[in-house]
């Protein structure tokens, strides 16, 4: 049997996010190398005022899960997967090695500023409860033909679909997906990811990166748009320079791992989002989050998995 550590996306921050890590030696010898990889200090990000930066929030996740991941890794456990959604998967890819962690700060704070500097107001992301793709998608369509700027961004759940747009495209098709009985819910996102209003700033990220040479990913290396296992460095580069502007599909990502036999799902910090997601295809498995349970008895889960 296996495990996966999976890595949360944007909606996932809260205020203090960085300085409520654990007490660990690990936490202040990343959070000053960040600090000189970014000429700032760190420690600034977590709050308030710049947590409405796209930026900001994508530093502070990428952190959280990072350093999460070092404090198991220092532990002598290692995953036999990893996964993330959205800018989660830039986090994965840096704790499997495919570059190293400053270089994963700079790429994702340029991915980030890419992002706010695109759409700095007007747009943002909504989930979509008790309804399906189906439905969504045809919603979606409706109020695309009137409008435009709204699209299907994220299957996070068969019952959770997250729509991406302009806020007056989005309210229409919250109207009518509360007329058919569903739930609406704003995400804390500020930027409209996971469709094609996003394209052009990909493209910008294939300039960026195009002369870095990255490594073949020590742990296996799940895509959560596509939900295949992806190998070779340049691949995973494609991946994850494009999961800006492409779907996500975390309910496939989550029911691929179950299908390669993985038992133990892990969520590292922050939050426990992913958590409740896998539920439904970890019944027989076992489910935690970083967030919430102790460290020894995550090294303990790891141990009994890999025994």
């Amino acid at each position: 049997m296996s495990s996966i550590w999976v890595y949360p996306g944007q909606g996932a921050q809260k205020v203090n996010m960085l300085h409520d890590l654990p007490e660990h030696r690990l936490v202040q010898h990343y959070l000053e190398r960040a600090s000189v990889a970014l000429q700032r200090d760190v420690l600034t990000l977590d709050q308030p005022d710049e947590l409405r930066s796209t930026e900001a929030v994508q530093l502070c996740l990428y952190l959280a899960g990072y350093i999460s991941s070092a404090i198991l890794l220092n532990e002598q456990v290692q995953p036999d997967y990893v996964a993330g959604l959205s800018i989660g998967a830039w986090t994965a890819a840096a704790v499997a090695g495919v570059y190293s962690f400053e270089q994963g700060l700079k790429l994702v704070s340029l991915r980030g500023k890419l992002m706010q500097d695109a759409y700095p107001s007007g747009y943002g992301m909504t989930a979509i409860i008790n309804a399906d793709k189906s439905q969504v998608s045809q919603w979606v369509a409706e109020v695309y033909q009137q409008m435009g700027d709204v699209y299907v961004a994220n299957l996070n759940a068969a019952n959770q679909i997250v729509i991406s747009g302009s806020e007056l495209a989005m309210q229409q098709v919250i109207e009518i997906a509360k007329s058919q009985g569903a739930i609406a819910k704003k995400l804390n996102v500020s930027v409209p990811s996971h469709c094609e209003l996003l394209d052009a700033q990909a493209q910008q990220l294939v300039q960026a990166m195009a002369h870095i040479d990255l490594n073949p990913a020590k742990f296996k290396y799940l895509s959560g748009t596509s939900a295949r296992l992806i190998h070779k460095a340049e691949q995973i580069k494609e991946d994850l320079i494009f999961n800006m502007c492409r779907t996500i599909d975390w309910e496939s990502t989550v029911q691929a791992s179950w299908e390669r036999g993985v038992r133990l799902h892990i969520e590292v910090l922050p939050g426990s989002v992913l958590t409740g997601l896998a539920r439904k295809n970890f019944k027989e498995g076992n489910i935690l989050s970083f967030q919430g349970t102790r460290l020894d008895s995550l090294i303990c889960a790891m141990h009994k998995e890999s025994a």
